[in-house]
């Protein structure tokens, strides 16, 4: 955790800045450790253990600004730190866009803990972790003889911040996570060598899934066992919890200030317009105690409030931060999203899959891209044919193409299975009439 002496640093350093030439200052201490164990075959291939304490600077000189970083926290290294980066900062070139928050938008303090992080942390001792992995790798290990591969990996980190800015605002945040991943390849049919993956991770310890990570890899795995391309067409199509985030992660995007602010956005003056389905309602949920991404303030100290980004599919909102909102002379918002939540049914993925007479489930997407200024994609996918309601056959090889508003707008099911260990927690996606190729 952060010291009250190192606080004490940080709030110096910002005022030596301002004594020293800034008209504004904004000083970030940063502490934190992670520990991570990699085992390949039962064997130990890879542990890392670190821990890291940085100060970050921020200096506003002359209408210029600068951002510096070091970990030496002495203050008699710092004097000469701040002093010569203050100097170097005035050879920039001007900006005065780049100013502190309105010291109105930062958040006050006063609310409840939101309990992201493990008090129980430093008592996991290292071969409680290292079996984790071990056990995670054995789940998959001699289970089939086609295994070319097996591996797993345990991690975990921790991490505080404290933030002081010169017009009023301070601020510190903690967090820790954990995580549990298995893998594994096998030996298809000629050369096909198929691969998958399971993990669960979480913010304490005692809510880690601990077994059945690298069952669920090897099933995932068998699954891919004769896979192909199947006719090209127009299919409706299924997206999982593990990989429906693909598909909102552009649109995110192309809500934020820097793409707005660049005219390299699909949404672009869209706000308040209904653009996408009736069926996507989208909020930002940021005090959910114990959520991951859960947080009072973003990175400016600028508070966070529940909003709603699309409701009923009509904009309501982009993320504009301090700089952007400057260089475009409008109102700020927030920077970016912390809690992503969906409006849901009451079908799981199996439901979804049920309901569906003929269409193809993807469980993974393989490479592709999706152009940020007109919207249209195209991904390599893999997953399942799906006919009267039922898996039938494993495919690959597969592209599906499109546009994203033009599929949002197909958006007929959103599931209620999110994976509650994300903050961007997604469920399963079903959308009608998307265009695959593939035979």
């Amino acid at each position: 955790m952060i010291t009250d002496k190192n606080k004490e640093l940080a709030q110096w350093a910002m005022e030596y800045a301002l004594k020293n030439g800034c008209q504004a200052s904004k000083v970030s201490l940063y502490s934190g450790s992670s520990c991570s164990f990699e085992v390949r075959d039962m064997k130990i291939d890879r542990l890392h253990q670190a821990s890291e304490n940085s100060l970050v600077v921020q200096l506003y000189v002359d209408g210029r600004f600068g951002s510096f970083s070091t970990n030496r926290l002495d203050k008699s290294e710092l004097e000469k730190f701040i002093k010569d980066n203050i100097d170097a900062t005035r050879y920039l070139a001007e900006d005065k866009a780049r100013t502190l928050p309105d010291e109105n938008r930062y958040y006050k303090g006063g609310k409840p803990d939101l309990q992201l992080i493990d008090p129980d942390f430093d008592s996991i001792q290292p071969d409680d972790k290292k079996n984790l992995a071990l056990k995670t790798c054995d789940e998959i290990m001699g289970k089939d003889e086609r295994i070319i591969s097996a591996s797993a990996s345990y991690g975990d980190e921790k991490d505080f911040k404290y933030m002081i800015a010169s017009n009023g605002f301070e601020g510190e945040t903690s967090a820790s996570s954990f995580s549990l991943v298995g893998s594994v390849s096998i030996k298809g049919e000629g050369e096909a060598r198929p691969e998958s993956y399971w993990y669960d991770s979480s913010l304490y310890y005692s809510d880690l899934i601990k077994s059945g990570i690298g069952t669920k890899a090897l099933e995932r795995v068998l699954r891919k066992l004769g896979a192909k391309k199947t006719k090209s067409g127009r299919y409706n199509m299924v997206v999982d919890n593990m990989n429906a985030s693909r598909l909102l992660s552009p649109v995110m995007d192309a809500i934020d200030g820097a793409s707005i602010q660049q005219k390299n956005s699909f949404l672009i003056d869209k706000l308040n317009q209904k653009v996408l389905g009736e069926k996507f309602t989208l909020k930002d949920e940021p005090h959910l105690v114990k959520t991951a991404g859960a947080r009072y303030f973003d990175y400016e100290g600028v508070a966070t409030h529940p909003m709603t980004i699309f409701d009923k599919g009509e904009l309501k909102t982009y993320f504009i931060d301090t700089y952007r909102a400057n260089k475009m002379n409008i109102s700020p918002t927030i920077s970016s999203a912390s809690v992503l939540t969906m409006e849901m049914s009451d079908k799981n993925l199996d439901a979804l899959i049920a309901d569906m007479d003929k269409g193809i489930l993807v469980t993974g997407f393989n490479g592709g891209n999706c152009n940020s200024t007109s919207g249209d994609f195209s991904y390599g996918v893999e997953g399942f044919l799906i006919e009267g309601g039922k898996l039938t056959q494993p495919i690959s090889e597969m592209n599906v193409t499109g546009n994203m508003i033009k599929l949002w707008n197909q958006l007929i099911e959103v599931g209620n299975d999110p994976r509650l260990s994300s903050s961007w927690q997604i469920p399963s996606l079903c959308f009608e009439g998307i265009d695959f190729s593939g035979l």
